[in-house]
């Protein structure tokens, strides 16, 4: 765990200096570990906004899958490159290490097939980059010994119409990570429009990974 805060932490926090009032905190963050004119694909990229802004500001070659027909006509509007495809069917589309970063941003948790899926983005790309809702944040305990489900801005569904069917906290996240042998190399969590340092596990809603592949080459 502590080399993966010192990944994360070495870094400059530059999100609010060069951010895009139109991207969301996370996406600002992923951004920032995309290395310019580097390939990327953006899986549930729905409107495109992230590859429409990873392509003016460091001019990747990007492709996007969505399943959703409205999204992705808005993302074809901007000019992104989209494929459309349910995720859980896999990304056999895709040839092995075509990208060099695929992106899975605030929908891990709602995969079916999860350990597929990072199977998949570890195989077309060198890195991968990931970002879901922290069920360890310590309100949602609270609210369980309240007798009820969290409800919060990270997680606005009643039980009953969530979404979200595989909830983890960044432990389990990292356990997992480590079993599939991604190496963690970065780590950001946030809590609403703040990044958190500390004791993220407990105070953070939202954390966001990159990881390198198994058998990736080292520069």
């Amino acid at each position: 765990m502590t080399a993966i805060q010192d990944a994360a932490t070495s870094a400059p926090d530059t999100v609010a200096a060069q951010g895009d009032p139109l991207l969301r905190i996370d996406l600002l963050r992923i951004a920032e570990w995309i290395e310019p004119g580097s390939r990327v694909l953006d899986l549930g990229c729905g409107d495109g906004r992230l590859l429409d802004y990873l392509r003016r500001t460091r001019q990747v070659r990007g492709a996007g899958v969505e399943l959703d027909d409205e999204r992705m006509i808005a993302a074809v509007r901007r000019g992104v490159r989209v494929i459309q495809q349910n995720l859980e069917e896999g990304l056999a589309l895709f040839d092995d290490k075509q990208f060099d970063t695929v992106v899975l941003s605030q929908t891990l948790q709602s995969m079916h097939h999860t350990e597929h899926i990072l199977r998949e983005m570890a195989r077309v790309a060198r890195y991968g980059i990931v970002s879901f809702p922290n069920f360890g944040y310590w309100p949602h305990g609270w609210s369980i010994l309240r007798g009820r489900m969290p409800v919060n801005d990270q997680m606005p569904y009643q039980w009953y119409d969530t979404p979200n069917i595989h909830l983890c906290t960044l432990r389990d996240f990292q356990d997992l990570a480590a079993r599939l042998g991604l190496r963690v190399t970065h780590l950001a969590a946030f809590c609403g429009n703040r990044e958190v340092h500390w004791l993220r596990g407990w105070r953070s809603q939202l954390a966001v990974y990159r990881f390198e592949s198994p058998g990736s080459v080292r520069a």
